[in-house]
């Protein structure tokens, strides 16, 4: 776990270095050290702009939508019992890209957050009501409603986007759908931050109440926990951190599904370390995703949601392939 926090500090502070400016360690240091009022010479005005205005907020973002998703992705494969479960799979993403899409086209994208975040909010309540109505709130039938909502929101966005989407406008809903982090501000960096600081924190508290998950809802009422209450707060739970994730960084795809089955090879089953440790790791993931897409085909910027898929499908299928092989 130290080391973890070690190579996420590092991440950051090189991460922040890489662009077409050439900012050294020590400058980011010394920018980051000024802003937080410690008694340090300040680097050069342009430096510190560069630092603290233009990477900063990206990287920190990054982090934290990295950091959220894997703990997300830990929670939903255990409650759901299924080892490809993600973040997205009852219906999040889809709500959330309808919502942004929406407020995309007819103009109004400050209000994306807000649109993303009640679109994944108003998901999250069509698959628990489409569960319940369907005989009650069991893994297998939430899957299934959240694959349902999830296919009916996506084709609601594939319609808007045929019918309406022009121009500039069809690159930038293509690119929010893809996910992507640039432009991050210090408010992108205040709301996934508390979301992870809150939400996340709560989420990886619950190592415990996963562990006795694992052994289904018989023994895990046998251990005392109360399975329906408690299931229902952690995919509550689940489902704000996502939309709060996806409302500042849309869809980024393979990060909370690969990074679980990554961290359980080196920390095994227990949830009490796999949860923390995911954080820790994927928030270093995205980040150097991030580094990558702004700077593999240099001027031009990738959606990171590329690269994570880029490198997520084989290094999943690698991992498929040496648990078979095991």
């Amino acid at each position: 776990m130290p080391a973890a926090c070690v190579v996420l500090v590092a991440t950051v502070l090189v991460a922040v270095t890489v662009g077409p400016a050439d900012v050294s360690v020590g400058e980011v240091a010394r920018s980051v050290a000024s802003h937080l009022g410690l008694a340090v010479e300040a680097p050069a005005r342009l430096v510190d702009a560069t630092v603290w205005e233009l990477r900063m907020p990206r990287v920190l973002t990054a982090a934290c939508v990295g950091a959220g998703l894997a703990i997300c992705g830990v929670v939903m494969q255990s409650l759901t019992r299924n080892p490809l479960a993600d973040p997205y799979l009852l219906g999040l993403s889809s709500g959330a890209s309808l919502g942004a899409v929406l407020v995309l086209l007819v103009g109004v994208a400050v209000l994306l957050p807000v649109a993303a975040f009640v679109g994944a909010t108003a998901a999250l309540v069509a698959t628990l009501a489409l569960a319940g109505a369907a005989g009650g709130l069991t893994p297998g039938r939430t899957v299934l409603a959240g694959l349902a909502v999830g296919q009916g929101a996506a084709a609601a966005t594939s319609f808007v986007v045929f019918t309406s989407a022009q121009g500039d406008s069809y690159r930038e809903v293509l690119t929010w759908l893809m996910g992507s982090v640039a432009g991050s501000t210090w408010v992108e960096v205040a709301v996934a931050g508390g979301a992870v600081l809150v939400l996340g924190s709560l989420l990886a508290s619950s190592g415990t109440l996963l562990d006795a998950f694992t052994y289904g809802d018989t023994a895990a009422a046998a251990l005392g926990v109360h399975v329906s209450r408690t299931r229902w707060l952690l995919l509550i739970g689940v489902a704000l951190l996502t939309g709060a994730l996806v409302a500042v960084s849309g869809a980024i795809g393979f990060v909370g599904l690969i990074l679980p089955h990554a961290v359980r090879f080196l920390t095994g089953a227990g949830h009490r370390l796999l949860l923390p440790l995911s954080g820790l790791l994927g928030a270093s993931f995205l980040v150097w995703s991030d580094t990558l897409a702004r700077t593999v085909v240099a001027p031009t910027e990738l959606p990171v949601g590329i690269v994570t898929a880029a490198v997520g499908a084989p290094v999943f299928a690698l991992l498929l392939w040496r648990r078979r092989a095991a």
